[in-house]
Formats: structure tokens, C-alpha cells, sequence
């Protein structure tokens, strides 16, 4: 090889053309997204859902206060076994203790309660005169609706208004068991009772807040 050729420069290595920590402020934006997203998401989970439960909770309640009846009357015989379509407002449940006041739908699917509380299908009616009344409602999402229900004690009142009459209950006990097993509570009894159910702890479904209560004799007025 000639000298000519040894003298000729070699070509400079390419340098970056993206300035230095380039790397590190892309991956910080990207976490910073994510996170965005991420704590969205949350926030529609925990909130955002609630708006779509609360325009529901309006729509149910227009059409149903109305035919609401808060005589303490006797049930007539044919309305003993009487069970509403899945979806449709079955009560008004009002819990004083920790503010609750809400419409109750038929049914404990996704989509009924995502409308608010909702009952057991297989459990009694509130003005059945026997049988236990049972009713799930989620307590993170859509409203959280028994987020409290921890709050309740022992003596306090649950009043359920329907359109056969109202029905006040008194509690009776509060307790967690796991999730495993819990549909033991729906079990029937014999004198007229109710059970709430819902998940626990906050955040979490591996065991179930449970309320049970006892209902207080009608009051009829009749000597």
C-alpha cells in the first residue's frame, strides 16, 4: 500500500445527534403517561362509575316514589309471591345510620347492579309475611352504596318502602366471613328477615360484609 494512502485520514466515528439523557427523559415521559392513565382509570372506576348509577337512581326513582305505600297495611294474599321483572325497582331501602337512601332493583347481575342495590332473586320479598329478604350492593363502585355498611351496629334501623306497604327492620348482628361459602346467609327463615350483603375489605372481594337484621311487627292499627 502506498504512503500517499497511509496518510489519508480515517473517517471520524458518527456521532448521536440526540443530546445527552435523551433516554432517560423518554422513559420518564412514558411512566409519567402511564401513570396518567393508570390513575384515570382508577378515578372513572371509583367516581366516574357513580355518575352512570346516579342518573339510573333519578330515572328509577321518578317512576317509582309515586306508587310507593307507607301504610303499614296487610299484605293481600296475592301479592305473597309476587316478584318483579330483573332490573325494575323492587323498594326504597333508607339506612339513617349512614345516610343511605336508594332504590333497590331486582336482581344481583352486573348490569342490575350497576343500578344500584340489588335483591336476591331466590330470597323473600320485603312484605312476604315469612322468609328471609336478601340485597347485595357493591361498596367501591358504581355509587358504593354500602361502602358504611361497617358502620352499622347492633339496634340500628333499616326501613325498606315498597309499594305493599313499609317494613322496618332492626340489626340484629354485623359480621365478615369468607366469600367462599357466604351464600349461606340467604338461607331461609321462618320469621321475616333481612340480610346486606357486600364486598370486604374496601378494594377487595376475598370475604363479605354481612348485616342481618330482624323485621319489627307491623303496626296495622287494628285492636
Amino acid at each position: 500500500m502506498s504512503a500517499t494512502a497511509d496518510a489519508l485520514p480515517r473517517s471520524a466515528a458518527p456521532r448521536s445527534s440526540r443530546p445527552p439523557g435523551f433516554w432517560l427523559r423518554t422513559i420518564g415521559s412514558v411512566c409519567l403517561i402511564l401513570a396518567a392513565g393508570i390513575g384515570g382509570y382508577v378515578t372513572w372506576v371509583l367516581y366516574g362509575t357513580g355518575l352512570e348509577t346516579a342518573r339510573t337512581q333519578d330515572e328509577l326513582r321518578s317512576g317509582f316514589v309515586s306508587s310507593l305505600n307507607d301504610d303499614p297495611a296487610v299484605v293481600p294474599p296475592s301479592a305473597q309471591s309476587d316478584h318483579p321483572p330483573l332490573g325494575s325497582a323492587v323498594a326504597e331501602i333508607l339506612i339513617p345510620k349512614i345516610d343511605l337512601d336508594m332504590i333497590v332493583v331486582e336482581g344481583t347481575g352486573i348490569e342490575a347492579l350497576k343500578k344500584g342495590p340489588g335483591h336476591y332473586v331466590e330470597t323473600a320479598m320485603p312484605w312476604q309475611n315469612t322468609g328471609r329478604v336478601g340485597i347485595a350492593g357493591h361498596r367501591t363502585t358504581y355509587l358504593h352504596p354500602f361502602q358504611d355498611l361497617d358502620d352499622l351496629s347492633r339496634g340500628d334501623r333499616i326501613t325498606l318502602r315498597t309499594e305493599h306497604g313499609r317494613f322496618d327492620y332492626e340489626v340484629t348482628r354485623v359480621f365478615v366471613i369468607p366469600a367462599v361459602g357466604s351464600g349461606t346467609v340467604l338461607r331461609r327463615t321462618e320469621r321475616p328477615t333481612l340480610v346486606l350483603t357486600t364486598c370486604h375489605p374496601l378494594f377487595s372481594s376475598t370475604e363479605r360484609l354481612i348485616v342481618e337484621a330482624d323485621r319489627l311487627p307491623v303496626d296495622t292499627g287494628v285492636p
